[in-house]
Parts: structure tokens; C-alpha cells; sequence
């Protein structure tokens, strides 16, 4: 009977190790993007929201071409991190960090931004009548009302990251305990017709859909019934 090898347990744990650490990153800044998007009345926000949202549309075989020359030794970023004496980000799991973050932006900036949007002026000019400064409406008020929007925005992030598979492939290659994730490692298992264990982590995928769905779900439907 099938089960998963070191190979494969390793591809999962290093999986999990890059959404965990992306959707921290994307949630840290994402947020003030987000809030920018849903308060700004600049013209600016059309662009930016447009740049934003750029990975829902783009292939991610084109997003990961664009990352690998820009953090290429001859890249802006690459030259940047090279003089920082860094060495270059593709091939290392920092650059697959990286651009997970790109990759998994709008699924954590527009839930969010969608939460900012729904909270209204009327509480933030409440808590301005009770002499709250910024910062803690910010986290008194919008923080509390915007709750569901996180836990969404997390889920989403999370998700999408562990699905990815162009973006990654292109930045990250193939190393096996370094950059090879699970999307990968079904692909190798089905490039070797190894069908059985490529079966079980597509399994394995599948049913976390299926409970990221669940959760995303019930959630939205839990949200309704208190309104």
C-alpha cells in the first residue's frame, strides 16, 4: 500500500513552512494596503488596486518569468540583494517567499479591503467624538468589526499558496528539501508514472480544498445568521 516517503513528507512540511510564513507576511502587509484602498479617494487607487489584483488575471508561468529577472543577478532586486551581501533569491526558499507573497496578494488585500469597506463612517466617527486617535480605532473599532475579513483573508492566502505551482517552479526550481513543495512533488511523481503516490498527495490536496471550503463557508454562513 502506497504511503508517503521522506521525499514526500519533506515536500509537505516545507509546504506548509512557506503558506504559514506568507499569509504572516501578507496579513502584516496587506493590511495597511487595504485600508488604503478602502479609504483613499486618490486616483491613485484604480492603479494601484489594478497591480494589486494583477495575479488573478496574469499566468503565473508570467508573473515567476518577471520575478526570476528581476531577482536575478542582473535584476534590480538581485543586484540589491547581492550588495547587501545576500547572494540572489532564486532557487532558495527565500525567493520562494517572495514571490508567494506576489502570487497570494489579492487573496489577502481584497477580503480585507471588502471588510474595511463594510465597517462604514459612522463607527470610526463615534470612536473621533470619544477623542480616539488614529491608532486606536484602528485597533479598538476596526480591527474587532473587521475580524471575519481576516479570518478570510488568512484562509484564502494560505490556501493559494499551498496550491501554487507555475510561480514557484519558476523561482524555486526543483531542490528536494529546499524549494521542491507538494504541487511539485505530485508533479514529479506523475513525470516518473509513479500514479500510486502521486494519488495520495493529490488526495491529500484535495481533501484540504475540500475543508478550506468548508471552514470559508461556514464561516460566511455563521456571519449571516448574526447579522
Amino acid at each position: 500500500m502506497p504511503q508517503f516517503d521522506s521525499v514526500d513528507t519533506a515536500a509537505i512540511w516545507l509546504t506548509l513552512k512557506l503558506a504559514s510564513l506568507t499569509t504572516l507576511l501578507l496579513l502584516l502587509f496587506g493590511t495597511p494596503i487595504a485600508w488604503w484602498l478602502a479609504r483613499t479617494r486618490s486616483r491613485l487607487k484604480g492603479p494601484i488596486g489594478a497591480v494589486v489584483a494583477l495575479p488573478l488575471v496574469l499566468p503565473p508561468s508570467v508573473l515567476g518569468f518577471y520575478l526570476l529577472i528581476a531577482m536575478g543577478p542582473h535584476g534590480f532586486v538581485g543586484q540589491l540583494t547581492q550588495s547587501l551581501g545576500l547572494g540572489t533569491l532564486p532557487f532558495t526558499f527565500a525567493g520562494l517567499v517572495v514571490a508567494s507573497v506576489f502570487y497570494s496578494l489579492p487573496f489577502v488585500v481584497q477580503p480585507l479591503q471588502n471588510a474595511f469597506e463594510a465597517i462604514g463612517e459612522r463607527p470610526l466617527e463615534v470612536a473621533a467624538t470619544l477623542r480616539a486617535g488614529p491608532w486606536d480605532t484602528f485597533f479598538s473599532v476596526v480591527l474587532p468589526l473587521a475580524r471575519p475579513g481576516f479570518v478570510t483573508a488568512a484562509i484564502l492566502g494560505f490556501a493559494h499558496t499551498v496550491g501554487e505551482f507555475g510561480v514557484v517552479l519558476m523561482i524555486g526550481g526543483n531542490i528536494p528539501e529546499r524549494t521542491r513543495v507538494v504541487s511539485v512533488q505530485i508533479y514529479d511523481h506523475v513525470e516518473a508514472m509513479d500514479y500510486a503516490q502521486a494519488h495520495w498527495l493529490a488526495g491529500g490536496m484535495l481533501a484540504f480544498s475540500f475543508l478550506v471550503l468548508l471552514v470559508l463557508y461556514g464561516t460566511r454562513l455563521k456571519q449571516g445568521w448574526n447579522r
